[in-house]
């Protein structure tokens, strides 16, 4: 009987590849081979498979890494050179912004699980029990190590992205119509107020309006004194139809009132004379508030406003107090030069303000500060010993230094803090599709300092009898100053 001979195919019987076929009776290839396998791991996961275990499962890792680094180039590229695309795909395109976003944080969850799988099998692929010395077990924890450092990254980016999406959401969920902007300026009326336990209603504690240049990004602040009497209307505004108020305007300049009702002509009296003392809440003075993401108390600020000020105003954002501490936890405080010691908390009611020692909690001291959100709080509603135009004084000056907080430093590492305490105390009626353009000219208007005009006695607007003409002419003024005119050369 005669044994064939085996035939010859071309390739070895045996084949010699280290990284598929390695010699595991040899420890220093063995070793070798375990720290490259990490290591591409790392580098470029999935190509750990594709060179030593399942090709399939190698080449969609491989795949899905690739993609993924296709995409952050594209994510820079457009950040570097194309930013306003950036900008309108993920915060400025309404609904569809939510979906890219919400793809966004599939994907990086997505492509993390797809890590860490490869990670298991890239262990399972180095034969541990075949490698001698410390690298069995420093193989494993270096691949963990780096897994958890690159996983966790990649953990924090996802939930960046669905807290954005969220507080999006949250707050631009409802707007008002876009608008181009009005003279060269965007004009937002900025109103502050405590909903909390014990007010009888939401009248508004600060009142101003920022006015953003749509070029350069400068910023100019206008106060608004919250007690200003006899203010006109804006010229369109329902509040000038008696037959819709139920009175004429021009009496409120002289100084209207409603006794029973309990209010009185100041501007941030408009809370009681529009909504609640009327039995419709306001809807019929302005039916497309509330659709419109604001109500009816805000508008006729906003009429207010402009009547006042002279420009248009199509926009407000508005800050509850009550969380507005939160906010400046969340930035890391806020850094204020107090000129005056003033008192933290109020008397007892029926007590009076006399002797304020007895019932300070605490005192803020003059000096440079660096103050927490309970101290800032306080420092801005403080309302004894001092003037509400101090007052006035102070909440713009701490407006300007939560505006200086806003660095991306800041907002990158406590960007999750930061936008929850947003989402808690800011409601506006800012249109989602114009965020991309004020996100750019926030950049623009961190390298310049803020303008402001106070409408107080020190700065020429008496507390009564006010002259709106000149005031209308100082806001123009200080909006678009003059340009010198050059003087001929001889």
């Amino acid at each position: 009987m005669t044994l064939a001979a085996p035939r010859l195919t071309g390739r070895p019987l045996i084949e010699t590849r280290p990284m598929r076929h390695p010699d595991i009776a040899d420890a220093g290839t063995m070793t070798k081979r375990g720290w490259w396998l990490v290591v591409l791991n790392v580098l470029l996961p999935g190509s750990a498979q594709v060179l030593a275990g399942s090709r399939r499962l190698g080449r969609f890792g491989l795949g899905a890494t690739l993609t993924a680094w296709f995409l952050v180039i594209v994510a820079v590229g457009l950040a570097l050179f194309a930013r306003p695309t950036l900008l309108w795909l993920t915060v400025g395109a309404g609904w569809f912004s939510g979906v890219v976003l919400t793809a966004v944080q599939v994907l990086l969850v997505g492509y993390v699980i797809l890590w860490i799988v490869l990670t298991f099998d890239t262990l399972r692929l180095a034969r541990l029990v075949k490698i001698p010395g410390l690298s069995k077990f420093a193989l494993p924890v270096v691949a963990l190590v780096l897994l958890g450092l690159v996983g966790s990254a990649t953990g924090v980016a996802a939930s960046y992205v669905g807290t954005a999406r969220s507080t999006i959401s949250t707050i631009f969920g409802s707007s008002g119509p876009s608008l181009p902007a009005s003279d060269g300026y965007y004009n937002i009326l900025l109103l502050g107020a405590d909903s909390g336990e014990g007010r009888d209603s939401m009248r508004f504690d600060s009142i101003s309006v920022v006015s953003v240049n749509a070029s350069t990004g400068a910023v100019t602040i206008t106060g608004i004194p919250r007690d200003m009497p006899n203010f006109p209307f804006a010229e369109d505004s329902p509040m000038r139809d008696p037959d819709l108020v139920g009175f004429d305007y021009r009496n409120y300049f002289e100084g209207h009132s409603d006794p029973d009702c309990g209010w009185g002509s100041g501007v941030n009296q408009l809370t009681n004379a529009v909504q609640v003392c009327r039995e419709d809440d306001g809807a019929s003075l302005y039916p497309d508030a509330v659709a419109q993401g604001s109500n009816p108390e805000i508008e006729a600020t906003k009429d207010a406003a402009e009547g006042i000020l002279g420009i248009e105003i199509p926009y407000y954002v508005f800050l509850d107090m009550k969380g507005f501490a939160n906010l400046i936890d969340a930035l890391g405080g806020v850094d204020i030069n107090v000129t005056e010691r003033l008192p933290m908390g109020g008397p007892p009611p029926g007590s009076g303000a006399h002797d304020v020692e007895s019932w300070a909690i605490g005192w803020i001291e003059p000096g440079q500060q660096h103050m927490n959100g309970d101290t800032a709080q306080w420092y801005a509603r403080s309302r004894y010993t001092t003037s509400d135009w101090d007052r006035m004084l102070r909440q713009r000056q701490l407006q300007q230094a939560i505006l200086a907080q806003f660095t991306p430093q800041t907002v990158l590492t406590r960007f999750n803090e930061v936008a929850t305490a947003g989402t808690a105390i800011v409601q506006t009626d800012l249109p989602q599709d114009k965020l991309p353009e004020f996100f750019d000219l926030l950049t623009k208007a961190k390298d310049q300092q803020v303008t402001t005009i106070e409408l107080t006695p020190d700065h020429g607007v008496p507390e009564t009898d006010i002259d709106f003409s000149f005031v209308h002419q100082l806001v123009q003024t200080t909006l678009h100053p003059p340009t010198a005119t050059p003087t001929p050369t001889p």
